[in-house]
């Protein structure tokens, strides 16, 4: 029989431990990083057991009477391990669900389930789950992958960009700096959008410093000149980018396309995808075309990143 609990600092181990025997978890979902960021949300992780035993754990945070998949995250559902959990056993952690969270004075769930690419073993148990207790889907953001082992090549206009990047010198080098870089990215993102990066350079480096495996940031350079990159979260399966800017000089010399093409093809040509992120405005009933166009160029196609709205 299924219990549920909710998440105690005291259970930080055993969070981590489950964590990384998950099929679809990510680095993002131990609680180092869940946690760096802790001030901005009440924290409401679920805890799943049986006999005793955890055999989930769903991030989450809650605001009044909703419970969210932890919105510090670009997706959080329920993280399962691949052996002695199936169906069955998903579906008891939503009947639990609906009866555990009203006795919390929770109403609402809005849950973000880790696209399947992230999956390291086949893990949408819980999409069933969503369509047996009525959920609907309130949101869904498109993003643009490439599978890496069959993935197509670069458009001609892309590569003859990747060959004039080349001549002009142009390196694509891993740095552990990420000052100079943020700096590149803040300044377009407050040109272009008016906002922020959602991290600042002082979170991202405290990320960094916790996960130099996970997150790298690749640089475009003109001799001592930094032109543009991207910072990369690497989950093992996925290289995913984060974040992506150029300068103008370095957008005038197109510079990106030879960075992606480089960390295709020579950096995570062993992972399974590379994701290029989402291209949704008005949360996400319209798309930058100009940015899913850039993307298609360089053999990436379409994901759906849902959000699903249930009522208890």
């Amino acid at each position: 029989m299924i219990r549920l609990g909710i998440y105690s600092p005291t259970q930080h181990s055993e969070w981590n431990h489950f964590v990384y025997g998950a099929k679809n978890s990510t680095f993002m979902h131990l609680r180092e990083y869940m946690d760096y960021h802790s001030q901005r949300f009440t924290d409401c992780s679920l805890v799943a057991y049986h006999d005793n035993k955890i055999v989930g754990v769903m991030p989450a945070n809650r605001v009044g009477d909703t419970l969210y998949s932890h919105q510090g995250l670009p997706f959080a559902g329920w993280l399962v391990q691949a052996k002695h959990f199936d169906i069955t056993s998903m579906l008891e952690i939503w009947d639990e669900m609906e009866k555990f969270l009203p006795a919390q004075g929770i109403r609402r769930l809005v849950y973000k389930p880790s696209p399947h690419i992230y999956h390291s073993y086949p893990s949408e148990e819980d999409l069933y789950a969503i369509f047996r207790h009525k959920g609907t889907v309130t949101t869904t953001l498109i993003s643009t992958v490439v599978p890496i082992a069959d993935a197509l090549q670069f458009n001609m206009s892309y590569r003859q960009r990747v060959r004039n990047a080349q001549k002009h010198n142009i390196e694509v080098r891993e740095t552990t700096d990420l000052a100079p870089y943020w700096d590149v990215l803040t300044q377009l993102l407050g040109d272009r959008y008016g906002v922020k990066p959602v991290h600042t350079l002082q979170e991202i480096n405290l990320l960094h410093s916790l996960f130099p495996i996970n997150i790298r940031l690749f640089t475009a350079n003109l001799g001592d000149e930094l032109l543009g990159g991207t910072l990369i979260y690497h989950t093992g399966l996925v290289a995913r980018a984060q974040y992506t800017a150029a300068s103008p000089k370095g957008k005038e010399l197109a510079v990106l396309p030879l960075v992606f093409h480089h960390l295709i093809n020579n950096v995570f040509d062993q992972s399974r995808y590379f994701d290029f992120g989402t291209s949704n405005e008005q949360g996400g009933l319209a798309i930058n075309e100009g940015l899913i166009k850039q993307k298609t160029a360089m053999g990436g196609r379409g994901i759906a990143y849902n959000t699903y709205t249930i009522e208890f």
